[in-house]
C-alpha cells in the first residue's frame, strides 16, 4: 500500500436532511476534530442527558445514606417504568445492569447446563459473549455450537432455515445477537424465538445494539431472556443496560453477585424477586440508570424516528459508495432492513487492516472500526444523528487515497 495522500474532493451538495442532522451535532460532547463513525462501539451521550446524569451524581453525594438507603429503590422503579414503556415490558420484568455482556453472564451462569447439552449460536456473535459460553461449557461438559450464516444474505427465510439446521435433540439454549457486532446484521430473532418456544428451547438474545437503533417490542419478540444496552444507541450514559426475563423463567435466574436482595423483606422488596436478586449488588453509582428516562425523552424531543430514517439512508449511501469504490458487492441487499444505522462493506483482501486503521485515524482523524471476520476484511460504519454526508465524503475520499483506487 503506497501512502501518497490525495486531495479531498467534496463535490456532493448538502441536502436539507443533512442540515437537520448537522444541527444535532451541537448536542454531543464528541471531539469536533474527529470524524466519528464508530457510535456502535461505546455510544455517545447528548449534553442534556449527560447533565441529568451529573445531577443524579450530585444528589447522591449530597446525602449518600438518604439517597442509597431510602430513596434509590423507588427512583430505580420509576426509571424502569419509563424504560419498560419504551420497550413494551413490565417494569418488574426488567432490572438495570452495567452492560449487555453482564446480562449474558447472569443468564448463562444461572442455567443448569449438563454434560451433552448444546447451546446453539451463529458465527456472527460478539467475542466476549462467545467466551462466556465457552467458559461455562468447558466447566459443565456442554457444547457451544456456531451455526454458519454465510454472507451475503438475501432473505429472513434463508437465515432462519440456515440457522435451524444446527438444532438437534440436545439443543437446550439458543443464543443470538439481535444486531450482530462484527457484521451489523439484523437477525430475525422474533421468528427464531417463536420456533424455539414451540420446540421447548430457551432463548437468550443479546440486544446490545438494538435499543434506540431500531423500534423494539420485547414482549412481541418473545425471547425468554433479552439483554440490551442503554448506553449505545439509546444515548444513555455508560454503565446503563438492562436484563429482561419472561415471568415464567425468572425462577431460573440466580444472582451473579449475592447481596441484600437475596433476603429481601416486605419493607425492602421491590415487588419482584427477580429485581431483588439483581438490583442491589453493593455500593455503586446508579446515576447512569437513573438518566435513562432523560435519554428517552431526548429522542422524543428530537423526532428520533425521523433521525433513524435519515441515518439509515445515509448509511446505505455510504455502503454503496464504498462498494463502488472497491468494486466489491454489498453483503446485504441495499434496500433491505438487514442493517439499520450500522452496516458493513467489504474491503479488498490485500488490505493491511492495522495499517489502514492507523492511517485513517492518524492522517484523516476518522474513527471507524476495521474487522476481520471469517476470512473477510470489513469496514463497519455507524451513522448517528450527529453524522452528515460530509463525514461519508471524507471517509470515501480517504479510502480512495489509501487504497489507491
Amino acid at each position: 500500500m503506497v501512502h501518497t495522500r490525495a486531495p479531498f474532493h467534496i463535490h456532493t451538495p448538502i441536502p436539507f436532511i443533512i442540515v437537520f442532522m448537522a444541527d444535532l451535532k451541537k448536542y454531543f460532547l464528541l471531539d469536533p476534530t474527529v470524524i466519528f463513525l464508530n457510535h456502535g462501539s461505546f455510544g455517545a451521550t447528548p449534553k442534556p442527558v449527560f447533565a441529568v446524569y451529573q445531577d443524579w451524581q450530585r444528589r447522591l453525594e449530597h446525602q449518600p445514606v438518604l439517597f442509597l438507603g431510602r430513596e434509590l429503590d423507588g427512583l430505580l422503579r420509576q426509571s424502569r417504568q419509563v424504560l419498560g414503556e419504551y420497550l413494551n415490558a413490565d417494569a418488574d420484568d426488567l432490572v438495570y445492569i452495567p452492560n449487555a455482556t453482564h446480562g449474558v453472564n447472569i443468564v448463562a451462569r444461572s442455567l443448569r447446563l449438563q454434560s451433552g447439552d448444546e447451546i446453539l449460536t451463529t458465527d456472527h456473535e460478539y467475542g466476549a459473549c462467545d467466551y462466556t459460553w465457552e467458559f461455562l461449557c468447558k466447566k459443565r461438559g456442554a457444547t457451544y455450537i456456531h451455526q454458519s450464516i454465510p454472507l451475503p444474505v438475501h432473505s429472513e427465510d434463508e437465515i432462519v432455515e440456515q440457522f435451524w439446521q444446527g438444532v438437534t435433540p440436545r439443543t437446550k439454549v439458543i443464543f443470538l445477537s439481535h444486531i450482530t457486532s462484527p457484521t451489523a446484521l439484523r437477525l430475525p430473532v422474533k421468528r427464531i424465538c417463536q420456533r424455539a418456544r414451540q420446540t421447548g428451547i430457551l432463548t437468550v438474545i443479546d440486544g446490545a445494539h438494538a435499543p434506540g437503533q431500531i423500534p423494539l417490542d420485547v414482549e412481541a419478540i418473545g425471547a425468554d431472556f433479552y439483554t440490551g444496552n442503554c448506553h449505545k444507541w439509546l444515548l444513555g450514559p455508560k454503565g446503563a443496560a438492562f436484563l429482561y426475563a419472561r415471568r415464567e423463567v425468572q425462577p431460573l435466574v440466580e444472582p451473579l453477585v449475592v447481596s441484600w436482595g437475596y433476603h429481601a423483606t416486605v419493607e425492602t422488596t421491590s415487588g419482584s424477586r427477580f429485581v431483588d436478586y439483581l438490583q442491589w449488588t453493593g455500593t455503586k453509582d446508579p446515576a447512569a440508570a437513573l438518566a435513562v428516562p432523560a435519554a428517552i425523552q431526548f429522542m422524543r424531543d428530537h423526532d428520533w424516528d425521523k433521525v433513524r430514517r435519515e441515518c439509515h439512508v445515509l448509511l446505505r449511501q455510504a455502503i454503496q459508495r464504498i462498494c463502488e469504490l472497491t468494486g466489491l458487492s454489498p453483503l446485504y441487499p441495499p434496500d433491505s432492513d438487514f442493517c439499520a444505522q450500522m452496516g458493513i462493506a467489504p474491503l479488498p483482501p490485500t488490505v493491511d487492516l492495522t495499517l489502514l486503521k492507523d492511517r485513517l485515524y492518524d492522517e484523516y482523524r476518522i474513527e471507524v472500526p476495521l474487522i476481520q471476520w471469517n476470512g473477510r476484511k470489513l469496514i463497519r460504519v455507524s451513522i448517528q444523528g450527529y453524522n452528515t454526508r460530509r463525514d461519508v465524503d471524507m471517509l470515501t475520499e480517504a479510502l480512495r487515497s489509501e487504497l489507491l483506487l
